[in-house]
């Protein structure tokens, strides 16, 4: 049975193409502009205007309703156990995927689209990449081959950092990486206080570990997320986008002397493709069959995209 198909009747999901899902809208207003839409994307990442207003918009409003909902919920809670000084916790969103599939752009066009709601709330935005372990500790525990992979994260930091979160702790602090020097920032971080919402978008966010054997409760990141949400696409499609990303990354940010990776912007053509269909095949990919695609069905929402990089079709999770 896959349940991610939408003709199977014992599917989890609803299921929508682009077209449909663009109507539900409503009166949702743009609040983008085409300026700020190029300063959002990513690399290779065609989304513009149109694109917002037929997926994102949609989203947005959804998950206004959602967060109206946990507001109602825990309004009510108050009253149910008589404590008016209880305060509300962050309502936290996940963003998972592989890598070259778009993550970054969904997660900075919803910040933007979701922190210009006419109750202007508070809206912060954290990466898994600042909880990576640092380059040192992986070359000693021969894990560089491994970046990405869940045994490479500090998932400690990550559960203390969301369990902070969650408790509605006050400047809770993230690890900065820098994708130039590719490698966690010693001593710099970024300081997280009591945001409304939070957007935590990593790789392998929804993964849910080894369950213990003896019933002992083990957190899962997912356990702290009120909204899953996963970008998804053919392997076929993903791998292309890799590969086109880090030549267009060769002729520009590789070319900074202080990258990690200006090695290969000095290589030729032929030999830097080579260098990148060695890294999806040995990592990447593995990452994604072993790691990644196994918790799309855990996600909430899934937006599927299709060869132009755009999505073709939406799966919501049934109420």
């Amino acid at each position: 049975m896959d349940q991610l198909a939408p003709t199977e009747k014992y599917s989890p999901y609803r299921f929508f193409s682009a077209e449909q899902w663009s109507q539900f809208r409503a009166d949702t207003p743009l609040t983008l502009t085409e300026d700020e839409i190029d300063r959002l994307r990513s690399l290779n990442d065609p989304v513009d205007l149109e694109e917002v207003k037929r997926i994102y918009l949609s989203l947005s409003r959804l998950l206004s309703a959602h967060v109206e909902a946990s507001q109602l919920l825990f309004r009510q809670r108050q009253a149910f156990f008589n404590a008016q000084d209880v305060v509300k916790t962050p309502f936290i969103i996940g963003i998972a995927g592989s890598v070259a599939v778009g993550k970054s752009t969904t997660a900075r066009v919803l910040k933007e689209l979701l922190a210009r709601w006419p109750s202007s709330p508070k809206v912060d935005l954290i990466t898994t990449d600042g909880f990576l372990l640092p380059n040192e500790i992986l070359r000693r525990d021969n894990l560089m081959e491994r970046k990405g992979f869940p045994d490479s994260y500090d998932v400690g930091a990550l559960l203390r950092f969301l369990s902070g979160i969650k408790s509605a702790q006050r400047n809770v602090r993230a690890p900065v990486y820098s994708h130039l020097t590719y490698d966690v920032i010693p001593g710099e971080f970024v300081t997280i206080d009591r945001p409304d919402i939070l957007i935590f978008e990593g790789i392998n966010v929804l993964q849910p570990g080894k369950l213990p054997r003896d019933g002992k409760i083990v957190p899962f990141l997912s356990d702290f997320f009120d909204f899953a949400i996963y970008i998804d696409a053919d392997e076929k499609l993903i791998h292309q986008w890799y590969i086109q990303r880090f030549m267009r990354l060769r002729e520009t940010a590789f070319r900074n002397p202080d990258s990690f990776f200006h090695r290969y912007s000095q290589l030729s053509e032929d030999a830097a493709r080579a260098i990148a269909e060695g890294l999806w095949t040995n990592i990447n990919l593995k990452n994604l069959r072993e790691n990644i695609l196994p918790t799309r069905a855990r996600a909430d929402l899934i937006l599927r995209k299709g060869a132009n990089h755009l999505v073709e079709e939406v799966a919501l999770r049934k109420l």
